[in-house]
């Protein structure tokens, strides 16, 4: 009689769901370095196969039986570790397209992160057959050929024969793009470091400070840019077209590309290596899965390489971003009153830079001939200086039209403030500066 699938056992179900990832750990055990063995399609292949073991093993229990436990969060190291891993070799296929400023560190750097993650896959593939043999899981005889796992990259390339030309609804979505990716690199300003963090320094940030929910977040953020601008701006190649526009993409692509590795190892970090849990199995586990990827290691390529280059990229590209938004952006001019009655002191000058770092577009405040940065506190308060030595009652705002209709909206509610100088609440429409 055939057997049905709901006939199949435990014992069964295990030996299937193993197949293909117990067959991937015997191919990497049979090399000593892993250069060029590391591809893309090799790297799929894990992720594939350890979350599908993974799920079964979560859905039969495994996190609660002392026997299995091992081999699921050995499922759940390479899973995280090749997602990782293919992030990063992804960059450094894309190195090529990627119009950056100082290649080679970063380069470098991220052969080494590379270098790392492949060398612990390597370093744990003989502990998976081991734990699988003291499990009675057949490993397969028959092994996978290099040929199986060809690099992405040839020495062909197709023509490119489809026009990458602006199209004419994308100047609204250019500005958002930018004015989005400066709000976020403004968020980064918190955590901008200059030298690496020493172990100690590392542990004082994360999970406290930098952690996997939080860098989701961010992810999410930056994917979606990258999706809106292939969408709605150039959804072609690199080869081509508008170059400002294309080098403004890389970086915040490149970007994307780290923080989704960031997650990855952030979540192995936290889950599995950080908090163990209060059973002796789990810190048993712990130690041994330290053993195979030691935990400084894990954190200094988190934070010193990729956490590194994620707020270098994105305080670079501000400059890009800007070029790229005041090209694009909707000028106006609007003439309004000045503050009623101390001038442009210190509350009104930092609502009114609020507003313009806001939108990210250039506006300038007017007065007479001369010229002020209306995004610097400062230098709207040297403008009022000027107001008030002249006996100015009105000034003009020139640039970024979303900007000037806020600006507008707080100059009729006398910059926020009453005539004695105290706050007053502002209208709905400028919430996002309170």
């Amino acid at each position: 009689m055939q057997q049905t699938v709901c006939d199949i056992s435990f014992a069964g179900r295990v030996r299937i769901f193993s197949h293909d990832y117990l067959k991937c750990c015997v191919y990497i055990s049979t090399f000593d370095e892993p250069q060029y063995i590391f591809t893309k399609k090799l790297y799929s292949k894990l992720i594939s196969s350890s979350q599908l073991l993974e799920d079964f093993l979560d859905f039969h229990g495994a996190k609660n039986n002392t026997d299995w436990y091992l081999y699921r969060e050995l499922s759940a190291a390479v899973r995280h570790l090749s997602t990782a891993s293919y992030s990063q070799k992804h960059i450094l296929n894309r190195l090529i397209f990627y119009e950056m400023g100082d290649k080679k560190a970063f380069e470098e750097q991220g052969e080494a992160t590379l270098d790392f993650l492949t060398r612990t896959l390597m370093n744990i593939a003989p502990t998976i057959l081991d734990e699988a043999r003291r499990l009675k899981i057949p490993i397969p005889k028959d092994c996978f050929e290099p040929a199986d796992f060809p690099g992405i990259v040839t020495s062909e390339l197709l023509p490119c024969d489809i026009d990458d030309e602006d199209r004419s609804c994308q100047k609204m979505h250019i500005i958002k793009i930018a004015s989005e990716f400066l709000s976020i690199a403004r968020t980064f300003d918190q955590f901008t470091f200059y030298e690496p963090y020493t172990m100690e320094e590392m542990l004082e940030i994360v999970p406290d400070k930098i952690n996997e929910v939080q860098i989701r977040r961010f992810e999410m953020l930056v994917h979606n840019l990258q999706s809106a601008f292939d969408t709605y701006v150039i959804h072609g190649g690199f080869k081509r077209g508008n170059r400002k526009l294309k080098a403004f993409r890389s970086s915040f692509s490149v970007v994307y590309h780290l923080l989704e590795m960031m997650g990855r190892l952030l979540h192995f970090y936290e889950r599995h290596l950080h908090n163990p849990g209060y059973k002796d199995i789990y810190r048993k586990v712990q130690s041994h899965l330290s053993d195979l990827l030691p935990p400084e290691r894990l954190l200094d390529r988190t934070i010193n390489y990729a956490f590194y280059y994620v707020c270098r990229f994105l305080s670079n590209g501000r400059d890009m971003a800007r070029e790229v938004l005041n090209e694009n952006i909707e000028r106006s001019s609007i003439k309004v009153g000045i503050p009623v009655k101390f001038g442009f002191h210190c509350r009104p000058s930092l609502l009114v830079a609020k507003i313009v770092q806001f939108y990210g577009g250039e506006v300038k405040l007017r007065v007479g001939e001369e010229k002020f940065d209306a995004s610097s506190v400062l230098d709207i308060q040297y403008a009022g200086g000027k107001i008030q030595k002249e006996n100015i009652t009105q000034v003009t705002f020139e640039g970024d039209s979303r900007a000037l209709k806020d600006i507008e909206i707080l100059a009729g509610v006398n910059y926020g403030e009453d005539t004695m100088g105290k706050g007053v609440p502002l209208p709905k429409e400028l919430s996002h500066i309170r």
